[in-house]
């Protein structure tokens, strides 16, 4: 696939907009800059025809004073090019790096659940990092260069029209090379962009899972893979160096050839005595500078093709689509709301292939690379129930028989197959994604905490939230203890991961974060599991406290925590087995409930 100029320069515009102010001044400096290179070679040329004419001393050392100011500033110039390019390409690429960071984000998880996370990684920062060059040089160089390159051939035509005419001669072939080469060299480098996409994606994956790795032998297979990696790594990065490389060796054959054809045009000249030695001097000289854009227009043929292959592959994931339309518009009341699934069917989205996760011999890493041939089978099966506000429903099943499934489609994450899902009396479509996650909280077993600052982790980076707020609700959950432990409170900086933190505290600290968050719908999926007694105490504590005046939704294996629910709702195999008033079901022998209580609900369900 390739990339239209107009592309080009639309995304040089959306990104160089907000910095115009900065890029004025470069391209002032830049010509600033321009003007005083093609000054200093006429100086030099004017210095040796006085100096073999027999001008005097103080004339002479005037010139050699001029000279030397003008190579000075023109270096100052240079350095302060050099801060203001890298300072734009920097606050470029960053805010690329925010819109595809905030753009994945929005992705659904159908689309994550086909990535790996290094791989994504390597998208937003690694093909980012390619384009740095293109925001900050390349426009500005290409102008630059053109311009310079305008005036040394003026200046060349103006000595003799029989010079600038073979230099421009010679111009043209370089272009014409250059244009062909590049078509040809843009697919290897795009070939080397994924395949260093999906090495670091493995790496990252195997990384993140060292423990795992190490504990069940698995070192060997995971330098088998990285080598495999490696090997189809290697000879594509060798590919697209080499060919690049060879662009720029062809300018730089062409560009000798041609200097040394003009360069013996004006000894020839010069011997016909058609102008002075300071003048072949000036020539050369110019012919000197000349080399300089031109192997820039080189390099920068090498950088286009590599920013062409990070952009094609950042266009890639910029116009990917969520499969979730938020087009609602409905608000929610801020109070219990009821839940209702009418007909709902669901089987998960198929994976469909993607260069930049495509593992094919580990369905691990392709996130489900075998069952791409088959439609996924029903997860869920015509499921309906209802659930009014301010009532507790108890969710029970095996493992893998829809409990999670169900949590998942009342935040969003996906959208019904079949059937209608509704909150508070609205369909779920009809919701804003943003208002719906306000009015639904979660606590799960795994806690992602953030290697940020305790009130950045509570709030989820909510400013709004008073401090004062923060830690009534960390006392009220029995956490007060440990906060009073931290050595600067709310500023402390928890560890990435929240290692340092028992199971139980991390699962506390997310009902902070649903207290501060105040839903009308909670769901709490195996919230009180791997706890020791004191701090099960102390979670069981903020769940009454947390119920009040909610509806919430209860996923467990455990007989206490079902205790407290209204209504239960068994699944099996992705179908409603039973649901119905908890009391009513446990008093009547033949429900299936009744029997799990008889059984043991620990033992019936694992």
């Amino acid at each position: 696939m390739q990339i239209s100029k107009n592309y080009y320069i639309s995304t040089l515009f959306r990104y160089l907009k907000p910095l115009w102010h900065k890029s004025l001044l470069l391209l002032i400096l830049l010509l600033i800059g321009i003007a005083l290179r093609l000054l200093n070679p006429q100086l030099l040329a004017a210095f040796i025809d006085q100096a073999i004419g027999g001008a005097k001393f103080s004339q002479l050392l005037q010139l050699a004073l001029l000279f030397f100011g003008i190579a000075l500033a023109t270096g100052l110039i240079s350095l302060l090019e050099t801060y203001l390019a890298a300072d734009i390409g920097l606050r470029a690429t960053n805010r690329l790096r925010a819109d595809m960071t905030l753009h994945c984000l929005h992705l659904d998880m159908s689309f994550h659940n086909n990535q790996t996370p290094g791989a994504l990684i390597e998208r937003i920062d690694g093909d980012v990092s390619q384009l740095n060059d293109f925001f900050s040089r390349f426009a500005i160089d290409f102008v630059g260069n053109s311009i310079f390159a305008i005036g040394v051939f003026i200046a060349l035509f103006y000595i003799d029209w029989r010079i600038g005419l073979t230099a421009i001669a010679f111009i043209i072939i370089l272009l014409f090379i250059s244009h062909k080469f590049n078509n040809l060299v843009i697919p290897y480098f795009q070939a080397e962009r994924a395949s260093s996409a999906a090495l670091f994606g493995f790496l990252a994956e195997r990384l993140s899972g060292t423990e795992d790795v190490r504990s069940s032998g698995a070192t060997a297979y995971v330098m088998h893979r990285f080598y495999e990696r490696s090997r189809d790594l290697f000879p594509k990065l060798v590919k697209s160096q080499t060919f690049g490389l060879g662009v720029f060796s062809a300018w730089s054959v062409f560009f000798t050839l041609g200097k040394t054809v003009i360069l013996g045009m004006s000894i020839v000249l010069f011997l016909n005595n058609a102008f002075p030695i300071g003048t072949v001097y000036l020539i050369y000289r110019y012919i000197e500078l000349l080399e300089q854009p031109i192997q820039q227009f080189g390099r920068q043929v090498q950088d286009l093709q590599e920013a062409e292959a990070a952009l094609i592959r950042v266009r890639e994931l910029l116009t990917t689509q969520s499969r979730l339309l938020d087009i609602g518009q409905t608000t929610l009341l801020h109070q219990a709301l009821s839940v209702s699934f009418e007909n709902v069917d669901f089987r998960y989205p198929t994976p469909e292939k993607d260069a930049i996760a495509n593992d094919e011999q580990n369905p691990i890493a392709y996130g489900g690379r075998f069952a791409i041939a088959t439609q996924p089978d029903l997860v869920l099966r015509d499921v309906s129930f209802s659930l009014l506000p301010d009532t507790i429903l108890g969710l029970l099943g095996r493992t893998g028989s829809g409990k999670t499934t169900i949590t998942r489609l009342l935040l969003r994450l996906y959208d019904p197959t079949q059937g209608t899902i509704c909150l508070g009396g609205v369909n779920l479509l009809d919701i804003p994604l943003a208002t719906l996650r306000e009015h639904v909280g979660m606590v799960t077993q795994e806690i992602q905490l953030f290697h940020a600052s305790v009130r950045d982790n509570l709030t989820l980076f909510e400013s709004s939230i008073p401090d004062a707020r923060i830690k009534e609700v960390i006392q009220e959950v029995g956490l007060w203890d440990w906060y009073e432990s931290l050595s600067s409170g709310l500023d402390t900086l928890l560890a990435p991961g929240g290692s340092g933190l028992s199971a139980g505290q991390a699962q506390l600290l997310a009902f902070v974060r649903v207290f501060l968050k105040n839903p009308g719908l909670v769901i709490l999926d195996e919230a009180s599991s791997r706890l020791d007694p004191v701090t099960e105490q102390l979670l069981e504590k903020a769940i009454d406290r947390l119920l009040v005046g909610r509806t919430a939704i209860i996923i467990a294996h455990r007989l206490a925590t079902v205790k407290r629910a209204d209504q239960i709702m068994i699944l099996e195999d992705g179908r409603c087995l039973e649901c119905g008033e908890r009391e009513e079901l446990a008093a009547n022998s033949e429900s299936r409930f009744a029997q799990l209580l008889q059984i043991g609900l620990e033992e019936a369900l694992s």
